[in-house]
């Protein structure tokens, strides 16, 4: 190879010649960001060459190119292995000059045409001295040939062209009728290229793939596809044209990606990951000695399945009802680890071999294995392979639909059974399990299978998740609940264990209504609902633990109706599951924490009992000694697990791993984990107490409802103090988002430009109170995995600050989690200060996360 730095001018000028595109490279894709950019550096330029100064010429990058195997002796075509998104653009920015200037200066605009754009002598394709890839050419052609009639809106191509003649049209000065020529001088002989030649026998694309590799970091999907048209060099146009554009123009650059990686599984390759689909693609065909042939079936058959992956992104194109309807519900529930099972089901009823009506049953028990797991709490983390495993695993000698519910019956899958499914729909905490949408999902299909004559359109209605006997219940509910607490459990661990779990679950549009209601509120509410299942909870006289055990048979029943089991004579384990589940978020306590036996119970759906008899007949389970009683105390009946008596003291223990302890010997309360902090410790970043998106709802409208539900339940001190804290947080340079929940709203104090409440940076979160007074919420489980916060030592330096606000006393034990403190403090001026202190170092330290 040589490489030798050159302007556009040397490069493009002389004799007739031409760039081509090779079909392999991706499409024009420069945006007003990199134009803008390559706009004002053209400026720059211009505007040394006006003043006379001998500055030096700005660099714009490197272009590769190698023979084209078309190449002529009397008319010589390059390749442009890389650097065709600046050669484009340079080109349509002198096209822009030679339109701006055509109508005052023909001439001018005909010199610029000739030495630049065109070859004036050849026809065709060979007109062009840049021939782009073929999915842009015909518009880089009208905009070059200036057919006006072809030069159709939208596009890269046409977006770019038009930017410089917006551009061009503001800059030009009727009384500098130099100016445009100094532009143009800019673009030919004031950027400089560093252009590297290949010699003909080069492997062209292993320098393209070096180059992209470590720079331009182009996608897997275009990779192979620069691949796969280097290995047609006779069949590469009919195959681009006739298969690889309608592929292209079906799906996203992403979504074909996917497709590739698809095919591989289909073909056998259950272990292949997508980051790896190039390597592994590339590997299949030279292990094969792949020839021209080989590569348009490939490209072929990538066309044929593109069709049917569509089916899984656009549901409403499949014709057949059931199977439209499993589609649709499978794509709701976001099913997209699935895709490997889903597109073979869609495969082998493309070859008849499974019938529309079989597909559809085969969907079922995908969707059953998905739900059932969900509400079971299964872990997530083994579905990739799972699924990825299954064109490999599915018998041969049985029907595909069965096979399929053979596989997925297998031990290791861990399908639950009806036993199983039962058992957790009336004892897990359900609303702290999954995704919102996936919570949402089921509980939509269980009041469906009811089948009410005048169903509600759930695409419209703006129903959300309540929870009947409420998060935050007053003093009758606690009450009622005092009537039903058994020996060595207190009326907070029954809530505890009660609220989240699906019996206490429904659907409401009134959510701001019922709020923390007391039931016979709730029910006259209930009553007037369309949901079927809304008029049953409000036909029930009372709403204790009975009746939501009595409610959670009533859905178990069609649960196990809407969402088959697998087949029977599989051996299961349930509990070592759950106890896995208990054993993981104990490991997980941060130092100076600690939690209770109806905590832990709570959260994997037990019984405070069952807890305690566990951890004291099992071995090796870390942190067991920080499981205290609801008081803070080490439980009479604690002794360690025999292989583990030479532990020691536990209080010792206990001081050893950071919990602090009161005058009376209690461990101190603001160390406790409760059961909604223990799920933070094995969840994901995001949180759903904002409720569900309403687009219909402005700005203005939630903020006002913010401050509407702070007034229910705190002092007008405290909103006007919560006002003051956000109108300085907005001095500072930060902006407020608000949670769109109709029932517990929220201000998020944010920073950066997202303008989405679960994006961006946000230190504070402020919930009303929902009958306790309102909170603010630190948000260091979010500031974990953004910079400078991901170092533990700056979360500290946080938290250090915001103690010393009079009554905020967060232990470290929560660096990792979402702690919270009173609304009511910020009353305080000194504290409102101090906040603010906190505030605009927090802001400092976002500010200057990227200097050294």
């Amino acid at each position: 190879m040589q490489a030798k730095e050159t302007l556009f001018a040397d490069l493009v000028q002389g004799r007739a010649q031409q760039f081509q595109v090779p079909l392999y490279q991706r499409t024009y894709s420069w945006k007003d960001k990199q134009l803008a950019q390559l706009w004002s550096d053209i400026l720059e330029q211009a505007e040394l060459l006006e003043s006379g100064a001998s500055a030096s010429t700005h660099f714009l990058g490197s272009v590769v190119l190698a023979p084209s195997p078309q190449n002529e002796a009397t008319f010589p075509r390059w390749l442009v292995v890389d650097g065709q998104q600046r050669l484009t653009t340079l080109s349509l920015a002198l096209a822009a000059i030679r339109d701006h200037l055509a109508q005052t200066d023909p001439d001018e605009a005909e010199r610029i045409d000739e030495e630049y754009l065109i070859n004036k002598r050849r026809n065709g394709n060979d007109h062009l001295r840049l021939l782009p890839t073929q999915a842009d050419r015909p518009q880089y052609a009208a905009h070059i040939r200036g057919a006006s009639k072809e030069q159709a809106g939208g596009g890269g191509v046409a977006t770019a062209y038009a930017f410089f003649r917006r551009k061009l049209a503001g800059t030009a000065d009727p009384a500098d009728p130099q100016d445009i020529s100094r532009i143009e001088q800019a673009i030919t002989s004031r950027l400089t290229l560093v252009t590297v030649t290949a010699e003909r026998g080069d492997n062209v694309h292993r320098i393209f793939e070096s180059l992209n590799n470590t720079g331009l970091q182009l996608s897997q999907a275009d990779l192979l596809r620069n691949y796969l048209f280097m290995r047609l060099p006779t069949r590469g146009e009919y195959v681009y044209e006739t298969y690889w554009l309608p592929l292209q123009d079906s799906l996203s650059n992403d979504e074909l990606e996917q497709l590739m990686w698809l095919q591989l599984v289909l073909d056998g390759d259950d272990r292949v990951r997508r980051q790896d689909l190039y390597a592994a693609q590339q590997h299949r065909f030279e292990r094969g000695d792949a020839g021209e042939a080989d590569i348009e079936e490939y490209i072929r058959e990538l066309n044929r399945r593109g069709a049917l992956f569509r089916l899984l992104l656009h549901p409403e194109e499949e014709t057949h009802p059931a199977l439209r309807s499993q589609l649709h519900r499978l794509n709701a529930w976001q099913a997209q680890v699935t895709y490997p099972a889903l597109m073979l089901l869609l495969d082998r009823r493309a070859c008849g071999q499974l019938t529309s009506t079989d597909a559809a049953r085969a969907m079922s028990y995908i969707e059953s294995f998905l739900v059932r797991r969900m509400i079971c709490r299964v872990p997530t983390n083994n579905l990739n392979r799972i699924f990825q495993a299954v064109p490999g695993q599915l018998p041969a000698d049985v029907p595909v639909a069965d096979g399929l519910h053979q596989l997925l019956s297998a031990e290791n899958r861990f399908w639950p059974d009806d036993a199983e499914l039962r058992d957790k729909i009336r004892t897990a905490p359900f609303y702290q399990y999954g995704r919102g949408h996936q919570r949402k999902m089921v509980l939509q299909r269980l009041e469906e299978s009811y089948e009410h004559p005048e169903p509600v359109d759930f695409t419209t209605a703006q129903l959300t998740i309540e929870h009947v006997m409420p998060q935050s219940p007053g003093s009758e509910w606690m009450r009622m609940l005092g009537e039903e607490v058994t020996d060595g459990e207190t009326v907070e661990d029954l809530h505890a264990r009660l609220q989240h779990t699906l019996g206490n679950l429904t659907l409401t549009a009134a959510n701001s209504q019922l709020s923390n209601q007391p039931f016979e509120r709730k029910q006259d509410l209930l009553d007037g609902s369309h949901l079927e299942m809304n008029r049953r909870i409000a036909a029930t006289e009372r709403w204790g633990a009975r009746e939501i055990h009595a409610r959670a048979d009533e859905l178990a029943a069609r649960a196990i109706t809407l969402w088959p089991a697998p087949l029977r004579g599989v051996g299961r384990a349930e509990r070592n599951r759950d106890w896995y589940l208990a054993h993981q978020v104990l490991a997980a306590l941060p130092h100076g924490t600690w939690t209770t036996y109806g905590d832990l119970a709570a959260f994997i759906g037990s019984g405070a009992q069952a807890v305690g008899n566990h951890l004291a007949n099992t071995p090796g389970v870390a942190n067991a000694h920080r499981v205290l009683t609801s008081e803070g105390k080490i439980s009479d009946g604690f002794r360690w697990p025999p292989q583990e008596e030479a532990s020691g003291d536990v209080h010792a223990r206990l001081a050893d791993d950071g919990v602090c302890f009161t005058a009376n010997g209690a461990a101190d309360p603001t160390q406790r984990l409760t059961a909604d902090d223990l799920a933070l410790l094995v969840s994901g970043d995001e949180d759903d107490r904002s409720g569900d998106e309403d687009a219909s709802q402005n700005e203005e409208t939630r903020a006002a409802r913010f401050f509407r539900q702070l007034a229910m339940d705190d002092s007008s001190e405290t909103v006007a103090a919560v006002r003051a804290v956000l109108t300085g947080w907005e001095k500072l340079g930060g902006w407020i988002a608000h949670g769109t929940g109709h029932v517990t709203t929220s201000a998020f104090l944010m920073l950066g430009e997202d303008s989405a409440p679960g994006r961006g940076m946000r230190p504070l979160t402020l919930y009303p109170g929902s009958g306790r007074g309102g909170t603010a919420e630190v948000g260091f489980q979010h500031l974990c995995s953004r910079e400078p916060f991901t170092d533990q030592a700056v979360r500290r330096e946080c938290l250090e600050l915001l103690n010393r606000l009079d009554g905020v006393n967060i232990p470290e034990g929560k660096l990792s989690l979402r702690p919270t403190f009173r609304l009511s403090i910020l009353e305080n001026e000194h504290n409102r200060e101090l906040l603010g202190h906190a505030l605009a170092w927090f802001r400092d330290q976002w500010a200057g996360r990227s200097t050294p």
